[in-house]
């Protein structure tokens, strides 16, 4: 439902709503050697070391029209990465018409929307397991906000900036506040799914499912990419390399991995 600037409602001081999305991806690999398991962590901590997260969560205020106020960021031995960011901004005078409409939200070149008392952080987790030769590597991204925006608009930008099979989204709307009666309002805008938030092209790339509670303003969607070239996930080698049953086995891994993240718990064979 769009809303006219003379249809908004008129709240009793601050918009103390606070939306939150949590954006957490997965990319899996295939790391045969010791060797090879440890360029792939060398690789993963090279491109999403702190630095580099920290020009994705500015893009992401940027996004969003926030004013970075603080930046902490550490790289850890032997590996991962965190940044947190407090961001701030100014009373909100004009909000974009956009802004109550459930679509993709833009690309860093776009700022369309404000917003005040808010953080934004990132945390890595590059890991492997011993034995079966998988190798994955995890980003966890909440963006957090209060006032009368959602930070679903980042989510368009946090898929484009990162290389993933798996994507689980969370958003949820906490707290409440009050219009000038005094009168609660527990969400102040509409949504019905997180999806409408992802670009048509993207979605055609993922299987997805759904799962929200719409009296608790609790949206979930989960996306696994459909289509597997097990080049794309060998690590130091090519699939012209290995023997068709060697394929064949990794190729099962690699699915196995995929589907139990995905599905979040264990399959048994």
């Amino acid at each position: 439902m769009a809303l006219t600037p003379q249809q908004r409602i008129e709240l009793h001081e601050f918009n103390n709503l606070t939306k939150t999305l949590s954006f957490n991806m997965y990319d899996v690999c295939y790391t045969e050697t010791k060797e090879e398991r440890e360029a792939y962590i060398e690789y993963i901590d090279d491109q999403y070391n702190a630095d580099r997260l920290t020009t994705i969560l500015n893009h992401v205020a940027e996004i969003i029209g926030a004013h970075v106020l603080n930046v902490a960021k550490q790289d850890y031995v032997p590996q991962g990465a965190s940044v947190t960011m407090l961001v701030s901004e100014g009373p909100v005078v004009e909000v974009p018409k956009e802004h109550f409409e459930e679509s993709p939200g833009p690309l860093p070149d776009n700022v369309v929307l404000q917003l005040d008392k808010s953080h934004i952080t990132v945390h890595t987790y590059p890991e492997y397991h011993p034995n079966e030769g998988i190798s994955t590597f995890r980003a966890d991204i909440d963006v957090s906000t209060c006032g009368e925006i959602s930070p679903l608009k980042a989510l368009n930008y946090l898929i484009h900036s990162f290389d993933t099979d798996i994507m689980t989204v969370d958003y949820r709307v906490r707290g409440f506040t009050r219009d000038i009666t005094g009168h609660k309002l527990f969400i102040d805008h509409e949504i019905n799914s997180i999806q409408n938030f992802i670009p048509d092209e993207v979605k055609a790339e993922f299987d997805l499912i759904d799962v929200n509670i719409y009296q608790e303003n609790i949206f979930h969607t989960k996306c696994k990419l459909k289509d597997f070239d097990l080049n794309n996930y060998l690590f130091g080698k090519k699939k012209e390399d290995l023997s068709p049953d060697q394929q064949e086995e990794i190729a099962q891994k690699l699915k196995m991995e995929m589907d139990e993240i995905f599905y979040g718990k264990n399959i048994i064979d």
